[in-house]
């Protein structure tokens, strides 16, 4: 029975993958960069819908944030994150020419959330927990907006909801042949989720920490305070994850690409200065 269920497993993946290489559209998002960042990606939703959904959802939260006078209270951290992230937008080029004719938006929410994002076309929120209780420095915030700014460079919203709208119809599709019902259906989305959903996650997370150097550095702040970030970071996120069933590398991983990372890009950041 087991051996029955092992080999059904893998013919179910093997039909997933061969499901989302007929059915995508395989794109290059941005260029490596000196990082060197060129996975292709498959994607099968379009950009327009992504970024229109996107626009959509922040001027919704806008409104929201706004009605609750949680909106850009503090002048003085709007400030400090907007130039922090005006500067890296610049630098976007160095993986997207077409970048700079996004419709850039950055915002400051009052929340004791630790959180800051990047939406599909540079629609970027900061939250005051963030700044109130990493205290982070500027070169510190500017690995932080990097990050993030580098998601929507490289479409990771998109790809993964092309990933799960595939996947779903997929395991809808196998789980009907086989007859599994409700059951099995879950068990083989949770399949799906350990075996290729979550690894890509880790994937895509690791792709934005090392964009996020690059344009930190080419913008002049120096990348090696993404070590101090995480460092930080860690000391306040509480028990971690188990690796198999997080969306994010490991701590350990994370902080050792990471400092390899930045002495790459640090010629970068001694340019810049020199500019």
């Amino acid at each position: 029975m087991k051996k029955n269920r092992h080999a059904f497993l893998q013919s179910f993946l093997f039909g997933i993958s061969t499901f989302f290489l007929i059915a995508c559209e395989t794109v290059q998002t941005t260029q490596s960069g000196v990082v060197g960042v060129d996975r292709k990606q498959m994607m099968v939703v379009s950009e327009q819908e992504i970024d229109q959904a996107a626009e959509q959802g922040y001027a919704k939260l806008l409104a929201q944030e706004r009605s609750k006078g949680t909106l850009n209270q503090n002048p003085a951290q709007v400030q400090q994150v907007r130039t922090i992230a005006n500067q890296l937008i610049r630098q976007t080029t160095a993986f997207r020419p077409d970048a700079r004719g996004w419709r850039w938006e950055v915002n400051v929410f009052t929340s004791p959330e630790v959180n800051a994002w990047c939406m599909p076309g540079g629609k970027i929120a900061v939250y005051t927990g963030l700044i109130e209780k990493i205290h982070p420095t500027e070169d510190e915030l500017a690995a932080v907006i990097g990050h993030e700014i580098s998601h929507a460079l490289r479409e990771h919203a998109r790809e993964r909801a092309s990933e799960q709208a595939l996947a779903g119809l997929g395991i809808s599709v196998v789980a009907a042949a086989a007859g599994l019902g409700d059951v099995g259906q879950k068990g083989m989305e949770y399949a799906y989720m350990g075996v290729l959903g979550l690894p890509h996650s880790r994937r895509q997370e690791t792709e934005a920490d090392r964009m996020g150097l690059e344009l930190m550095a080419r913008a002049g702040y120096n990348p090696h305070a993404a070590v101090t970030l995480w460092e930080k970071m860690e000391k306040i996120g509480g028990a971690a994850p188990v690796k198999f069933l997080s969306t994010h590398p490991a701590a350990e991983e994370r902080l050792q690409d990471i400092t390899v990372y930045s002495q790459r890009v640090e010629p970068l950041y001694e340019q810049s200065k020199r500019k």
